[in-house]
C-alpha cells in the first residue's frame, strides 16, 4: 500500500509540473507574438511618416494591428521615428509589447 500511495504522489507531482511548463511556455509565445505585431505596426507607421507607404503613420499601425487581433494602445511620432504600445488579454490578465521603429541615428 504504501508503494501505490508514492506512485500515485508521482504521477500527481509530475501532472502538476506539466502543467505549469505548459502555462508558462503558451505565456511565452503569446509574448514573442504580441511582439512581433508591436513591431511590424512601429515599422507601418515609420514606413508611412518616411512617405515609403503612403497613408497616416498611426492608421496604418491601427491596421497591423487588428490584424493582429491586438489592441492598439499608444502611437507616437517623433520625426520618423514611431514608437507604438499594443495590448491583448491572455487569460485574466493583460499583455503589453512596445516596440519603436525609424532611420538609424
Amino acid at each position: 500500500m504504501p508503494g501505490t500511495l508514492a506512485a500515485a504522489g508521482l504521477v500527481v507531482s509530475a501532472a502538476l509540473l506539466t502543467g505549469s511548463l505548459a502555462g508558462v511556455s503558451a505565456a511565452a509565445v503569446f509574448g514573442q507574438r504580441l511582439a512581433g505585431v508591436a513591431d511590424a505596426a512601429a515599422l507601418a507607421a515609420a514606413d508611412a511618416a518616411s512617405g515609403a507607404v503612403t497613408g497616416v503613420p498611426c492608421e496604418r499601425a491601427r491596421e497591423i494591428t487588428q490584424r493582429g487581433e491586438v489592441e492598439l494602445t499608444a502611437c507616437e511620432l517623433d520625426g520618423l521615428v514611431a514608437t507604438v504600445s499594443v495590448s491583448a488579454p491572455f487569460g485574466v490578465l493583460v499583455a503589453v509589447a512596445r516596440a519603436r521603429a525609424g532611420p538609424p541615428s
